[in-house]
């Protein structure tokens, strides 16, 4: 966060920020519905998008070989490529389910792809964005569980496990996730222990930023985190379909219902 934050213009426009669609679960049947649901949303704000941001686990799983991408999402895919035409940004961050992100939805359609927090200005307002997963106190098995997957030597190490046998294993992975199983009940506020809340206290402390805006934690959030700055979580899109928009008024979430 060295560099100068991207700077967006609003004029009369809106930005808008999702996360956690989690395309691919629970199954086929149920991500298709969502997906065409995703799309729908996609095409109702076009017009007035300023630009886009997916906030991480856009796929639940997602793990690009050299020369392989996973089966399926053709539509989603054709539409923000349709989106990108239009010459409407578009940003992705990875997650912790789709954290082998690489460069090809750079290379083929221009998106960049973060898989960090980056700050961006909007009419002189600092946000800082970013999916959220391994940020904050606790979570402690999943911190050392991405140190294995972010691992360059281990991500080498999965390519050589045949493409079919590589996506079948960490579709099994995935469907033990919480989004999976919604019974575990691991969703519910968490009050004063709300660990990216924690965390966007903390970076308060060293840079300001006006909005905090993250994911991963399928909890729609508006919580203060000073007197002049805002944490906003964007909730999911397996149950919620929340998201959030941003125009010269301010940030606000709000849920797709079409």
């Amino acid at each position: 966060m060295q560099s100068p934050p991207l700077d967006f213009p609003l004029q009369d426009k809106k930005i808008f920020f999702a996360s956690d669609f989690h395309l691919g679960a629970p199954n086929a049947v149920e991500s298709k519905i969502r997906e065409k649901k995703i799309i729908s949303w996609l095409d109702k704000i076009a017009d007035e998008a300023a630009a886009i941001f997916l906030v991480g686990d856009i796929f639940d799983f997602w793990f690009e070989y050299k020369e392989v991408i996973p089966k399926g999402f053709i539509p989603f895919i054709s539409k923000i490529q349709q989106l990108r035409e239009r010459g409407i940004p578009i940003l992705f961050f990875t997650g912790n389910h789709d954290l082998w992100m690489k460069d090809y939805f750079t290379q083929e359609l221009g998106i960049p792809v973060y898989h960090h927090p980056i700050e961006i200005s909007v009419k002189g307002k600092k946000i800082l964005v970013g999916h959220g997963d391994g940020l904050g106190p606790g979570d402690h098995t999943y911190k050392m569980i991405k140190k294995v997957f972010v691992n360059p030597l281990a991500q080498w190490l999965f390519r050589w496990f045949h493409p079919d046998l590589g996506i079948r294993l960490a579709k099994a992975w995935s469907g033990k996730s919480r989004i999976s199983n919604t019974e575990k009940n691991e969703n519910r506020f968490l009050g004063e222990d709300e660990w990216l809340w924690q965390y966007c206290k903390e970076m308060e402390t060293k840079i300001h930023h006006d909005f905090y805006i993250f994911g991963h934690r399928h909890l729609p959030l508006q919580l203060k985190v000073s007197e002049n700055s805002t944490y906003f979580n964007l909730g999911e899109w397996v149950s919620q379909y929340t998201y959030l928009v941003l125009d010269r008024e301010g940030p606000k979430l709000e849920t797709y219902t079409s």
